[in-house]
């Protein structure tokens, strides 16, 4: 029997071989077509993504606005749904998801997101209250911003569902440096362009701030040792982050 969905899943996806199976099996029976944006994966990513019933499109990644809105080109479906290979609906959502559609005055749902580090479910962090726009009707959406910090413009009401998307960001500390190294220096890269100067002055205010913020702010340390590290590594982040941006500066000179 041909599936009649109205939604479409949308992927984009770089050496995802390892998890992006999941993520399409998690939206088996809600979604009628499945795009992956492929950035010349050196593993099994678009084969795998094949065999499940994918299109795979190829295309270079020159920044996450340009590839999304590329993929959003691709959706023939009334809704598009946007999910990263590290993340899967949760049964509850799927069929929250189902019966939210039928509402003919919201353009865009939030989906809430329940964050997992190293394995296991952060609970504060300032990651359990996350929720993004991932759910929108196609021909009123497009993705608007820079290099790393994309955003979506719907032309419309948007409301939030409550069952969330399982998002299982980091397995180990290697997987987080390896995409750790490539998002830093495309946020410099957007500061640059956007005219953004390096302070030291201002950078080492801010890093205390960073941690406090993670930390103690936000209950970090009520996520044990997982906690400290979000904590220290996000800090870190901004830290290299904005030193990227210095050399960025000291090359243009």
């Amino acid at each position: 029997m041909e599936n009649t969905s109205p939604i479409s899943l949308f992927i984009i996806a770089h050496n995802e071989a390892h998890r992006i199976a999941a993520c399409i099996e998690s939206t088996r029976g809600l979604v009628r077509e499945i795009i992956v944006i492929d950035d010349f994966s050196t593993d099994d990513t678009a084969k795998i993504s094949r065999e499940l019933g994918a299109q795979v499109f190829q295309r270079k990644f020159d920044g996450f606005t340009n590839q999304k809105n590329f993929a959003l080109s691709k959706v023939t479906s009334p809704w598009a749904l946007n999910l990263d290979a590290d993340e899967r609906l949760s049964p509850s959502l799927k069929e929250e998801i189902t019966q939210a559609i039928q509402n003919e005055n919201i353009a865009g749902y939030e989906l809430p997101f329940c964050n997992y580090f190293l394995g296991q479910k952060m609970r504060f962090s300032g990651l359990n209250k996350e929720k993004h726009l991932r759910l929108v009707r196609t021909q009123q959406a497009r993705y608007v911003g820079g290099l790393v910090h994309e955003g979506l413009e719907i032309g419309g009401k948007i409301a939030c569902l409550k069952n969330p998307v399982n998002h299982f960001s980091y397995d180990t500390i290697e997987a987080y440096f390896t995409k750790f190294n490539s998002y830093t220096s495309l946020a410099a890269e957007q500061m640059h362009k956007n005219g953004k100067r390096f302070c030291l002055c201002s950078l080492l205010l801010r890093l205390p701030f960073e941690f406090l913020k993670r930390y103690v702010i936000k209950l970090g340390f009520l996520d044990g040792v997982r906690g400290l590290l979000w904590a220290t590594f996000s800090t870190y982040y901004v830290f290299v982050k904005y030193m990227k941006l210095w050399q960025l500066e000291q090359k243009s000179k």
